[in-house]
């Protein structure tokens, strides 16, 4: 009988003396199974297992009398499972519906000058982006963050679904004697082969634009996966292998953990000690608006904002236009 709860690899010849058994706990390891019954089935022995590849998704296991005449213990489990399908509550900007002409205009008709006179910079900020953030609430729509069930493949563009709507209502209106066979197979081939097209072509754009939207790249392999990937089993610097989740993360904590060592720290602060010395030494950086504007143009336009709520794609767009304002709180730093 094999001790579950306490199976690794290196108690594999002792677990189990032959070549089906060896099999089968190197299939249960290597596709990262969990077993989750932890009493006897049988006679003492654990015959019945209940294998699952994620942990909670398995609970309530009971093993309870035979049924019967047989021998076996009947195991009664229950797959936790959501009750219904949470949706997304998160509003996101849709900047393939944005204005970013009318944006433009509107921040180019403010006079920066005047806006941040008399204002030193922590003081010129938060106007700076008041008047950023009520003109991209005009002129930005938001929508609702779909996930990865409700979102739209990446090919799919307007016309390709109506032809996909078209070829429904031409199977209804064949089963029901109204569309002949032949122009329904015909359009059923039109449809397939736009479609194959707008992936084939889809796939390209992907490949061709990745590395400067790698975030689409990413998102789009994600969604063509059929099951996510956990981690699997870790070592601990003792030799054992964890296999809970709450075990791993203590593992992978303390792993991060350990290069924040106390020596790390001292060097760290005696890098910071001396460029402060230099910085005291040296005058400070000007800033042009040239500079301004090579640095807004430069920016991954892809990536998520940060805490001050401004989008690097909106940035990117209104170069012309931001550019004198950030110049001017540069100046006074």
């Amino acid at each position: 009988m094999v001790h579950w709860k306490a199976f690794s690899l290196h108690a594999l010849k002792d677990a189990a003396g032959h070549k089906q058994s060896r099999r089968l706990l190197e299939c249960v390891d290597d596709n990262f199974f969990l077993q989750v019954i932890e009493e006897p089935t049988r006679r003492g022995a654990m015959l019945d297992l209940v294998l699952t590849n994620k942990e909670g998704l398995v609970g309530n296991v009971k093993v309870k009398v035979s049924l019967g005449c047989s021998d076996h213990e009947m195991v009664e489990f229950k797959i936790l499972r959501a009750a219904r399908r949470l949706h997304s509550k998160l509003a996101t900007l849709d900047f393939r519906r944005a204005d970013f002409g009318l944006l433009g205009d509107l921040l180019g008709r403010i006079l920066w000058d005047e806006a941040l006179e008399g204002r030193r910079a922590q003081e010129s900020w938060p106007v700076f982006k008041h008047h950023l953030l009520q003109s991209q609430e005009r002129c930005i729509p938001t929508k609702r963050q779909s996930g990865r069930n409700a979102r739209r493949p990446t090919w799919m563009n307007k016309e390709l679904l109506a032809k996909l709507r078209q070829k429904k209502e031409a199977y209804r209106g064949w089963k029901q004697g109204q569309v002949a066979w032949e122009e329904y197979r015909e359009i059923v081939r039109v449809s397939r082969e736009q479609v194959r097209k707008a992936k084939a072509l889809a796939e390209l754009n992907l490949a061709r634009d990745v590395k400067g939207n790698r975030k689409a790249c990413y998102r789009y392999v994600s969604d063509r996966r059929k099951t996510r990937e956990n981690v699997g089993p870790l070592w601990k610097e003792a030799g054992d292998l964890v296999t809970w989740d709450v075990e791993k993360a203590e593992v992978l904590n303390d792993f991060f953990a350990s290069v924040f060592n106390s020596k790390c720290s001292s060097h760290t602060a005696q890098v910071a000690e001396g460029k402060s010395r230099d910085w005291e030494n040296e005058e400070l950086p000007t800033v042009g608006e040239d500079q301004v504007q090579d640095c807004l143009r430069n920016l991954k336009v892809h990536k998520s904002m940060g805490p001050d709520e401004m989008y690097p794609w909106v940035l990117n767009e209104l170069v012309d236009e931001v550019a004198k304002p950030l110049f001017i709180i540069f100046e006074r730093l």
